[in-house]
C-alpha cells in the first residue's frame, strides 16, 4: 500500500481493507472470466467487450473488474433503474439497453441481479454485468450506423424481468430473438451473461456466512470511505480554481456542423464541480451522451490522477459533482440517437477533461491520444443463407508524456477491450483480412513521440453492408508542451483498383473483392523535439 493511502485508513485496518479490496475484485474478475469462456460471439469471447462489478444494498459500487471504464463509471444508473421499476425478489434477473433507463447505448446490454444471504428480505448486493452485442437490431448489421433517431438504432429494452423468480420469461427472449441478427448467437451471449452473474452470487453468498454478513458490511462501509478519504488528498493535491477547455465532435454524421463540447472543473480542495452545460445541443446524428457516460468520463479522468492502487468504488463517485443542460449533446432527451456517444463523445469527454486538469496538476497529463474506437461493423448473408454480423473497435496511438512516448496501436481511456484475432474473423465469417499492421510514423512527433495507430484492410466474400463510426479523421489527436499532433485517421474503400476516401462516419455496401481500409489516429507528442 502506498504512503498516501496509508496515511489515509484511519479508522479502519488498511491491511484488511487491501485484502478486502482485491479478493471482491477478484470476484468481479473471476465472473467475468466465465462470461467470457461461456460466450460465442467473438466480441465478447476474443475482444472481451464486456464489464462486471457489485453493487451493496443501497445501490453504491463496492468492487470491479479491470474492464472497461465507459461500461463500468455509468453502471450505478443501471442498478437505480433496475431498482426503480422492479422490487427485486430472489431468483430474479432484470435486462436493459435503453440509454434513458440506464444503459449506455444499445448494443450495451445489462444484466442485473440481486443477491440475498440467508432469511434475508432484502437483497444484500446488486450485482452487474454489461456485454456489447455484436447486434440488437435496427436500420444496418451491426446496429452501430448512423440513425436519426434511438428506434432506428435498434431493440430498445426497458428495465424488464428476464427471469420472474428464477424462472425464465420465454415471451421476451422470443421477442429479443425476432428482432435482431443472428439471434442464436445473441441468445448464447445472453446465457453467458447469466452464467457470470450465477458465479458473482454464490462467491458473494459463500463470502457472507464464512467471514459473517456484519463484518463484511462494515468492512465494505469502511473500504469506501478510505476510498473518499483518499480521493480527496489527491484533490487537495490539486491547485484549486476554475479551469475550462472545450473542444469538437468532427460531426454527427448526418451532415451537421462541428459540434462543440465544453467544461469547466472547479476544485475546492475537496471536491470536483464537472460543468458541462455549455455544450451545444443535442445532435441529429447519433453521438449524443447520456449524462452516465459524461460521469464514467469524469470519474475516469480524476481517477488516472490518484494514486495508482486506490480503488475504484463508490467512493470516488462521491467526490464528483456533474452539471449539465437537458437537450445538449451532453444529456440528450429521448429519442436522440446514441449509438456513438458511448463509444466516440466519450473519448472526446477524457480528452477535454485532462486539458483542463492539466491546468491544476501541472506535468501529470499526457498529450491526447488517438481519441476515437474506430469502430467497424458489417454484416450479411453466408453462402449457407445464414446472418451474421461483426463489430469490433480499432486501436489507436497513446498520446506521449512527459517521461515516455506513447505505445503503438492500443486502445486507450474509455475503451480495454483485445484486437479480434485474424483467424478468428476469417474462420466465422466470409471476410479476408487482406493486412493488419502498425502505421508507421502516424504518431505526433515531439521530444517524446506519439504512438503510431494502425492500418486494417478488409476484403469481402460476399455482399456486406459496412459501418464505421470514427473521429479524428479532420485533425489528428493534439500533442502537449509543444509536441506535435498525431496523423488523423482515414477511411477507404477500394473497388475495381480504384480508392476513394469516405466520411469517418459512414454505411455502405461492399461487392465480392472489394475492400475497407481503416488508418486510426496517432496519438499527440509531447515536448518540443530536438
Amino acid at each position: 500500500m502506498s504512503a498516501t493511502l496509508r496515511a489515509v485508513a484511519r479508522t479502519a485496518d488498511p491491511v484488511q481493507l487491501e485484502v478486502f479490496h482485491h479478493l471482491t475484485s477478484a470476484f468481479c474478475e473471476e465472473a467475468g472470466a466465465r462470461l467470457m469462456r461461456s460466450a460465442v460471439s467473438p466480441n465478447i469471447r476474443e475482444r472481451r467487450d464486456f464489464s462486471v462489478a457489485m453493487f451493496d444494498r443501497d445501490g453504491r459500487l463496492v468492487a470491479q473488474a479491470a474492464h472497461i471504464p465507459v461500461h463500468l463509471g455509468s453502471a450505478a444508473d443501471a442498478v437505480a433503474a433496475a431498482r426503480r421499476a422492479h422490487r427485486l425478489r430472489r431468483g430474479d434477473v432484470v435486462v436493459l439497453n435503453d440509454p434513458y433507463a440506464g444503459g449506455t447505448h444499445l448494443p450495451d446490454i445489462t444484466m442485473v441481479r440481486p443477491v440475498f444471504v440467508g432469511r434475508g428480505k432484502r437483497p444484500e448486493w446488486f450485482v452487474v454485468n454489461r456485454a456489447h452485442h455484436a447486434d440488437v437490431g435496427g436500420a444496418v448489421p451491426g446496429s452501430m450506423g448512423v440513425a436519426g433517431d434511438l428506434h432506428a438504432e435498434g431493440l430498445v429494452l426497458p428495465p424488464v424481468l428476464l427471469r420472474r423468480g428464477g424462472e425464465l420469461q420465454e415471451d421476451l427472449l422470443r421477442l429479443f430473438a425476432r428482432n435482431v441478427r443472428g439471434a442464436g448467437e445473441r441468445l448464447a451471449d445472453l446465457r453467458a451473461q447469466e452464467a457470470c452473474l450465477e458465479q458473482l452470487a454464490a462467491r458473494l453468498e459463500s463470502f457472507a456466512r464464512e467471514r459473517g454478513l456484519a463484518a463484511v458490511r462494515r468492512t465494505a462501509r469502511d473500504l469506501l470511505d478510505y476510498t473518499e478519504r483518499a480521493a480527496r488528498s489527491a484533490i487537495a493535491g490539486m491547485r484549486c480554481g476554475t479551469f475550462s477547455a472545450h473542444d469538437h465532435l468532427e460531426g454527427d454524421g448526418l451532415g451537421g456542423r462541428r459540434l462543440r463540447i465544453a467544461l469547466t472543473v472547479r476544485l475546492d480542495g475537496r471536491r470536483a464541480v464537472f460543468d458541462w452545460r455549455r455544450t451545444c445541443d443535442q445532435a441529429r446524428g447519433g453521438v449524443n451522451a447520456n449524462r452516465s457516460i459524461v460521469m464514467a468520463a469524469c470519474v475516469y479522468a480524476l481517477r488516472c490522477l490518484c494514486p495508482d492502487r486506490l480503488p475504484t468504488n463508490d467512493g470516488l463517485f462521491r467526490l464528483v459533482t456533474l452539471e449539465t443542460r437537458p437537450g445538449s449533446l451532453v444529456d440528450p432527451v429521448s429519442p436522440a440517437p446514441v449509438a456513438g456517444g458511448n463509444v466516440e463523445t466519450s473519448q472526446r469527454l477524457v480528452d477535454i477533461v485532462f486539458a483542463a486538469l492539466a491546468r491544476a496538476a501541472p506535468g501529470r497529463v499526457p498529450a491526447a491520444s488517438a481519441g476515437t474506437m474506430s469502430n467497424l461493423s458489417f454484416g450479411g448473408v453466408d453462402a449457407a443463407g445464414a446472418e451474421f454480423t461483426s463489430y469490433e473497435t480499432l486501436p489507436g496511438g497513446a498520446g506521449a508524456c512527459a517521461f515516455a512516448a506513447g505505445r503503438a496501436a492500443v486502445q486507450t481511456h474509455m475503451t480495454n477491450t483485445r484486437n479480434t484475432p485474424i483467424e478468428e474473423l476469417e474462420q466465422r465469417l466470409p471476410v479476408h483480412v487482406r493486412s493488419l499492421s502498425v502505421r508507421r510514423g502516424s504518431g505526433g512527433r515531439g521530444r517524446h513521440r506519439g504512438g503510431d495507430g494502425l492500418r486494417k484492410e478488409v476484403t469481402a466474400l460476399v455482399p456486406l453492408r459496412v459501418s464505421f463510426l470514427g473521429e479524428r479523421h479532420e485533425h489528428g489527436p493534439p500533442g502537449d508542451d509543444g509536441g506535435a499532433r498525431g496523423s488523423p485517421g482515414r477511411l477507404w474503400r477500394i473497388a475495381n483498383g480504384r480508392r476513394r476516401r469516405l466520411p469517418a462516419k459512414h454505411s455502405f455496401d461492399l461487392e465480392p473483392g472489394q475492400v475497407v481500409v481503416v488508418e486510426t489516429p496517432g496519438g499527440g507528442g509531447h515536448g518540443r523535439a530536438k
